[in-house]
């Protein structure tokens, strides 16, 4: 089934992302810090946004309450409905384009997920651009941080996928087989992790929504290949936005990337009863 190069999706995101960024202007590298003290530097910032992400809840307000609430509530309307939109999408799923599926499998898989994420740091390690760099440092921490969880989750929850057929309510905690690990989805956090942090370095809403609509491949593929419930997705999206918002947070008001950042647009995951779907408050 997979018959072409991963390497080769890492070099096209790649130039996507050095093409299109607007990096800024470098000053002369004499007045720099070493390649060594910036690593150590991203190094701390890494680890201090894996710390923020999971200490996070402790410091919520009310609208951060209201908003994982809210979460909860469409992900329990949409749980109704699992078994019915499991079985449309792998209806759906033998008549999607195979380059597709392909793309959402290799894009999902840890070792190439990271292997992008470590191409984009490097590059602004090397080249010593400190708005890659940071864009870098939020991709590896975010996806580390949410990868950690779904890991854990996976083994503890025990929830078995749709092709297991059982039903959407079948759980076996801390089961090795891996027909039981269906939440989260560890493609879709990887995959929209990934491409929602990048998004949040362009300024246009085309842009944005473009980046983001390939982050959705991988999640979409794996609802056509049964490997996951519609509601193991959508939570697996709103951790992805949650862990990449905080650590974006934490990275511009705790630690030093000499980039200012103008306008922003939050984005925040919205799920209800027949809908899923992210909303940006300029």
């Amino acid at each position: 089934m997979k018959d072409y190069n991963p390497v080769f999706i890492l070099f096209l995101l790649s130039v996507l992302f050095l093409n299109g960024i607007n990096a800024q202007q470098l000053t002369s590298k004499d007045s720099l810090p070493s390649t060594w003290e910036l690593m150590k530097y991203d190094g701390a910032s890494a680890f201090g946004g894996l710390k923020k992400a999971y200490t996070s809840p402790l410091h919520w307000q009310k609208d951060d309450f209201v908003v994982a609430s809210a979460v909860v509530a469409g992900t329990a309307a949409l749980y109704i409905f699992d078994e019915e939109t499991s079985e449309y999408f792998i209806e759906q799923g033998e008549k999607a384009p195979s380059v597709v599926r392909d793309f959402g499998w290799y894009f999902g898989s840890p070792q190439n997920n990271y292997g992008i994420t470590g191409a984009v740091y490097l590059v602004g390690l090397f080249t010593k651009n400190e708005k890659i760099r940071k864009t870098g440092v939020l991709m590896i921490s975010a996806a580390t941080a949410s990868g950690i969880i779904q890991s854990i989750s996976k083994t503890a929850v025990g929830r078995a996928r749709p092709t297991a057929e059982e039903g959407k309510a079948s759980f076996e905690p801390f089961s090795k087989e891996g027909t039981f690990h269906s939440f989260p989805s560890g493609h879709t956090i990887l995959s929209f992790t990934t491409m929602y942090a990048l998004s949040k370095q362009f300024e246009s809403p085309f842009v944005k929504a473009g980046l983001m609509g390939v982050g959705l491949i991988a999640p979409l593929s794996r609802l056509w290949d049964g490997a996951h419930w519609l509601t193991d997705v959508g939570l697996s999206l709103a951790l992805s936005v949650a862990v990449v918002d905080t650590i974006d947070k934490y990275l511009d008001t705790e630690r030093d990337y000499g980039v200012e950042k103008e306008k922003a647009i939050s984005w925040k995951m919205h799920i209800g009863l027949g809908r899923v779907g992210l909303v940006g408050t300029f």
